[in-house]
This record gives structure tokens, sequence and C-alpha cells, in this order.
């Protein structure tokens, strides 16, 4: 039975996997050593929690981003920050790969992440995401959708930097078209909160790579009907894993801003980003309406004002 329109799928399965051999593994007892690890930043995360709510805004941030880049620390998984992000709260949208995307947008941002309602059922890490302020949507009743757009809008009005997975459902990330991709791109409703709150839109980019031979992998990817320990056993097992961030241009959406433009725009930047550091550049720029001083012009297009490093 096919997918209900509205549920994102993607094309993604075990041939997206990387075969035997292809990813330099780590001994048996790292691997222990590592599972040892992330169920100790488990209880961290835990005991964290509950100190949230009690701690200033820049403790709170700061304790996220140590636990967050932590935990990929003890999966000897490498983390790589390229770029800024705005000082204002802004809606952070990225790629989906793995499960390890959430603590590689907290490492930049102490965001609360907008997660399937799924992941409330998941031992122990459902009430972390509960305690953690995490806001849930339901994808099986999309009329539910309007009340967690103006969730999300609340939040960003209240300071909170929001991080979204546009594409609402993992892919492996490095097919060459999109063949594996999910179909009909990036969903535009969390979009319309950005337009809402007259938040930015930051759009990041996550890449995983092996260092020993420099090429992108899969072997982080949380693909189909997997289950969650099949990936995790797959990190815990791979050596010399790279996980690169990189963060956009920001995109300023005007106060009639078309969502649905707002999400291509977003999602061409996220996606046609070059390889090396940089900010993403629209595929067709306009001509800017109008020049400014210093290092930063601004231009028009799609009801939104985007801002690149000249």
């Amino acid at each position: 039975m096919s997918a209900p329109l509205w549920r994102p799928v993607s094309g993604c399965g075990p041939a997206c996997l990387p075969g035997a051999g292809e990813v330099p593994t780590a001994p048996a007892p790292w691997r222990v050593a590592r599972l040892l690890g992330v169920l100790g930043m488990l209880l961290a995360g835990a005991v964290l929690a509950g100190l949230l709510p009690v701690l200033p805004a820049a403790g709170r941030a700061a304790a996220t981003r140590r636990w967050a880049r932590g935990t990929a620390r003890v999966l000897g998984v490498r983390l790589e920050v390229r770029g800024r992000l705005p000082r204002r709260p802004a809606l952070l949208v990225a790629n989906h790969v793995s499960w390890l995307d959430v603590p590689a947008v907290l490492a930049v941002a102490p965001a609360r992440m907008l997660a399937k309602s799924e992941v409330r059922r998941w031992p122990l890490v459902g009430a972390l995401a509960r305690a953690a302020g995490v806001l849930f949507v339901d994808r099986a009743r999309p009329r539910e959708l309007p009340a967690t757009v103006d969730r999300v809008a609340a939040a960003l009005r209240g300071g909170d930097p929001v991080a979204v997975f546009p594409e609402g459902t993992t892919w492996c990330g490095t097919a060459p078209s999109r063949a594996c991709r999910p179909g009909r791109g990036f969903r535009p409703a969390a979009f319309q909160a950005a337009v809402d709150a007259g938040a930015p839109v930051v759009p990041l980019r996550l890449t995983y790579r092996c260092a020993a031979t420099g090429e992108a992998t899969t072997a982080a990817a949380f693909l189909g009907d997997e289950t969650l320990w099949a990936s995790v056993r797959r990190v815990l097992a791979a050596r010399d894993l790279v996980l690169t961030v990189r963060v956009g241009a920001a995109l300023h959406p005007a106060r009639d801003a078309d969502r649905r433009a707002l999400a291509r725009t977003a999602e061409s930047a996220v996606h046609l980003v070059p390889a090396r550091a940089g900010a993403p550049r629209p595929p067709h720029p306009p001509r800017p309406s109008s020049v400014s001083s210093g290092r930063v012009r601004r231009a028009r297009w799609n009801g939104m004002a985007v801002n690149r490093a000249r």
C-alpha cells in the first residue's frame, strides 16, 4: 500500500549503504568503548535535561553544545563546522541523513528541534526530547499541522532558534541526482512559521565522509525500514567518520513572502552549496535592488532578502 501524499517517502534503501570493506572499521574494543560512552552521554543528557530550565540562557546554550559535541566525540565522529549563524533567533533548515544530524545541529546552535511524534516513544531518547523542549509533529494527522506551525512561530518569537528537517525523512545524501531524495522536496509548512515570526531562515548542509579516503559515505545513514539499532551499530563500527555542517547565507523573508518559494530557495541553498566552504548562492541571483556599504550586499529574491558576503 502506497504512503499518503502528505507523507514524505525516500527512494533510499539497503543498496545505498556501503558494502563490506568500503569503510574502515574500528576494532571490537573500540566499539564497546563507544557504546559505553554513548550510554554515558544519554545519562548525562537526562541530568542535563533536568538542569536546563534553571540555567541562564547562556549556560543552556553552552551546556547543550558541549553535550552534542561530546556525543559525537564518544561515537568516534569528528565534527566540523563551517560558517556562522546570525545572532537573532532563526529557523534552521537542514538536509536529513541520520539520527546523528540532531547532535550535529545542536553542536552549532542550541535549537529546539521539530521532530516526528514517534520520537516520544523511543526509550530514554523520548523522555530527553520532551525535557529538552522538542516540538513534535504528528505526520499521521495533517489537520494538526497549523497548530504545529503556530508553536514553531511562538518559539521563534520567544527567542528560541528552531531546527527542522524539511525533507521529512532521511535519505542517503550522496545520490548524484534526485532519484533517492524524498519526493516533493522541502515541505513548506515550517517556513510559514518563519514568515509569521519575521525570523530569518538559515540553510545548513550536513555531509558525511570517511577521512581515510576523503570520499562521501553513507555509513551514518538511517534509511528505509532498518532499525535504529542497526544504524547505531554501523556508526559504532565505522572509523574516521567526519561530519561537516556548513552554515549557509541567511534568508530574510518579507511579511508577505510565499512559504513555497521560501522552501524552494532554502532547498537550493542546502543542496547546491559547493563542496568547499562558502555561502550558498541562488542558482539565478537577481540584480541587487540596492547597494550597501561594507562587506554585505542585500538583494531581493522571491520575496526574501539574501545576505551574501562580497
